[in-house]
């Protein structure tokens, strides 16, 4: 069995805060040159932690989720499914972020496949979105494996160390009959269910 194969995802806990800043802190350099920096106070073990708190809370809302890469029981990435947008459209923005370790192993292709398949299994998403950097053919590549196609670039759209750069647009559907509204709703905290008579509303004031 593959390294890639024992690969999981688990949602970030609090228990994983002192891990997660030391994963961030050893992959800092090299994550800052592939994406846009982090503020310098989020690298300590408050702001982490606060920052796992938030996912607890964006996740119960169901307004986003994030997981942490494990191998073996150590963290060796991150990705998420951000950006979850209810009722009409149930799709979500994913990212991900690979140690530096980890390249060329598989683990990147891995951890977005699973996340792909609770966004569409777990979660009743219709589609996935991602954005990327016309110049990361890594990234790129890892999208294209798991079923992603452009569709769309922004150019000049991404100021990064005084240079402009290419975005690329990607997506990737859910294949087969998609659930009924009743069935996504029911996925949903009771909270966020919205009552029947205020649906037709709603897609009026944003379906123009």
């Amino acid at each position: 069995m593959t390294l890639a194969a024992t690969l999981q995802l688990v949602a970030p806990a609090p228990a994983d805060a002192a891990e997660l800043l030391a994963f961030e802190l050893a992959n800092r350099s090299f994550f800052e040159a592939w994406i846009n920096a982090r503020s310098e106070a989020y690298y300590s073990l408050d702001a982490v932690a606060a920052a796992i708190e938030q996912a607890g809370r964006e996740r119960r809302a169901d307004n986003a989720y994030q997981f942490l890469v494990k191998v073996d029981g150590a963290i060796v990435g991150r990705v998420n499914l951000n950006a979850v947008t209810r009722r009409y459209f149930n799709r979500a923005s994913l990212g991900y972020r690979m140690a530096e370790s980890a390249a060329g192993k598989g683990y990147a292709s891995r951890a977005v496949a699973l996340a792909l398949r609770h966004g569409f299994e777990a979660l009743g998403l219709w589609r996935v979105e991602a954005d990327v950097r016309a110049v990361n053919g890594g990234s790129l590549r890892v999208l294209e494996r798991n079923g992603f196609q452009v569709y769309g670039k922004s150019a000049r759209s991404m100021r990064m160390h005084g240079a402009w750069h290419d975005v690329l647009h990607l997506e990737l559907r859910r294949d087969g009959e998609s659930e009924s509204y009743e069935a996504i709703d029911a996925l949903l905290p009771a909270s966020q269910r919205p009552a029947a008579e205020a649906h037709a509303d709603r897609a009026a004031s944003i379906l123009i």
